[in-house]
């Protein structure tokens, strides 16, 4: 209120001015003679003042219609103006516009209106950085994957928004199961950007599909460097990477580079039982006896694996039953109310022939655990004690319905191997095998019905001396997914 009143008096005192200056205009005599083609004009006072006032407005209103005219003829010719200026806010504000509305769309699945959007947008703004990207995207969502391929293209040849292609190339090429050139395509653009966890993450599991074992290890090394991923977990998949590329060691003719790969795993994971079983398989090469039981017992007191039982055996391949249980006991200390101790404990006393001492070393793992193994191995005993038939066969009937045991299982899909492998071969997967039960376990089949028709087969396996009944592994079928037909072998050998 006080300021619209303050406002008021002022309107006040400058009209009271006004008036009071006219009146004294008004009552000053003389004024101002203008001759002009013979005829004399003569102003008063107050009408010389208000002619001036008439001409200087007339002066800045001539200068405003030349520069409007001078800005007109800039404008025509191309040059920056005003003018210009006006109507490139006025298609720039359209532009922005239309470049929201294009990202909203693309936000709710409409690609086609996107790619329509994008397209109105790039007419105002003239500005590809921006909506080729959003071209790109909505190309992809509406199925047009060549108008999506030009689009990133155009922002491969752009250098502030190279990386963008790179990757979004790099990705149509996953999507269509060009692997190699995806791959060569995540090399580039980590490159480019060495920080981006996506890409390392694409690289390093794309190297290890293709066995690049070198270079996924570099990979990993800069995932170290970049603080994408932790020390502990970077040990444990730079040693599998450094075991995958030592696995030519089980085969002859193994490089000494080979050799001290599977050395280095063992260092950099000593609890990852494939390559503590293929390091002491190269410590035995050498004659390094010392050297491969140091590693099996630090691996079997990490987690006990059949595997190891069978590169421990290996360390002495000549010896006696009997001498084996002696020398298998300084193992079992390590771990000794693990499941895998029973189990081999008990296979040795009845290749040994001391059926009451494996039945002792199995305990209640047929009652707390009973897998088919433990079942075999009980149905082993029995017969080796002398029971009749019928006792054995209702072990081996029970062994027929259930679970396989642990088994190489991926943490990421469930799918279950035979064997042990850097990358799931289901879902591409790399380092997500883990020795457990399976969530939905696999019985034992027809590979039992053999035992039940009292014709067990005796095929011999390959390095399969450690126990006179073993289950060997073998492929799993899974059979909700779909992904693999295997198949299981079912071996029990007579008692010695």
């Amino acid at each position: 209120m006080l300021w619209s009143l303050l406002k008021i008096l002022v309107f006040v005192a400058i009209v009271a001015v006004l008036a009071f200056g006219a009146s004294l205009l008004t009552e000053t005599a003389g004024g101002v003679q203008i001759t002009v083609a013979g005829t004399e004009y003569t102003l008063s006072a107050l009408q010389s003042v208000i002619a001036l006032a008439v001409l200087v407005f007339a002066v800045w209103l001539g200068f405003k219609v030349l520069s409007l005219l001078i800005a007109t003829l800039r404008f025509l010719n191309g040059d920056e103006t005003a003018l210009s200026r006006y109507w490139d806010k006025g298609r720039e504000r359209k532009g922005y516009q239309a470049l929201s509305d294009g990202m909203m769309a693309l936000a709710s699945g409409e690609g086609r209106l996107a790619m329509a959007k994008a397209a109105r947008a790039e007419k105002y703004l003239n500005n590809p950085e921006l909506t080729d990207l959003l071209t790109a995207q909505a190309a992809e969502m509406a199925g047009d994957t060549k108008k999506a391929a030009e689009a990133y293209k155009r922002l491969v040849s752009n250098q502030s928004t190279r990386f963008v292609g790179v990757r979004g190339i790099m990705k149509q090429k996953l999507s269509e199961g060009d692997t190699e050139t995806a791959r060569q395509l995540a090399e580039k653009a980590l490159a480019l950007r060495p920080k981006h966890e996506e890409v390392q993450d694409t690289l390093l599991t794309l190297q290890a599909r293709a066995q690049d074992w070198a270079g996924a290890r570099k990979t990993l090394t800069t995932k170290l460097k970049t603080g994408t991923l932790p020390r502990d977990v970077y040990k444990r998949r730079d040693a599998v990477l450094a075991l995958s590329a030592s696995k030519a060691i089980v085969e002859d003719g193994a490089t000494v580079e080979q050799q001290e790969q599977a050395i280095e795993a063992n260092r950099l994971s000593p609890d990852l039982v494939p390559a503590a079983a293929m390091a002491a398989r190269t410590y035995l090469s050498r004659g390094k006896k010392r050297n491969a039981i140091r590693v099996l017992k630090k691996a079997w007191e990490a987690q006990p694996h059949p595997d190891l039982a069978q590169a421990f055996a290996e360390v002495e391949p000549g010896e006696s039953a009997q001498e084996r249980v002696k020398r298998f006991v300084q193992l079992s200390r390590l771990a000794p109310q693990h499941d895998e101790t029973r189990l081999i404990m008990a296979e040795l006393n009845i290749v040994a022939e001391d059926f009451p001492e494996a039945r002792r070393a199995l305990g209640d793992l047929v009652e707390r655990a009973p897998d088919a193994r433990a079942l075999t191995l009980m149905a082993a005993i029995e017969k080796g004690e002398g029971a009749p038939d019928a006792v054995i066969q209702g072990w081996l009937t029970r062994a027929l319905g259930a679970p396989r045991g642990p088994q190489w299982v991926c943490d990421k899909c469930n799918h279950i191997h035979a064997d042990w492998a850097p990358v799931c071969e289901n879902c591409a997967s790399f380092d997500t095998l883990s020795w457990t039960r399976p969530e939905a376990p696999h019985v034992m089949g027809p590979q039992v019905l053999p035992l039940l028709t009292g014709k067990p087969q005796a095929d011999e396996a390959h390095g399969a001396d450690i126990a006179d009944v073993e289950l060997l592994e073998d492929d799993q079928t899974d059979a909700e997914d779909g992904s693999a037909t295997a198949s299981e072998d079912a071996e029990l050998k007579d008692a010695k």
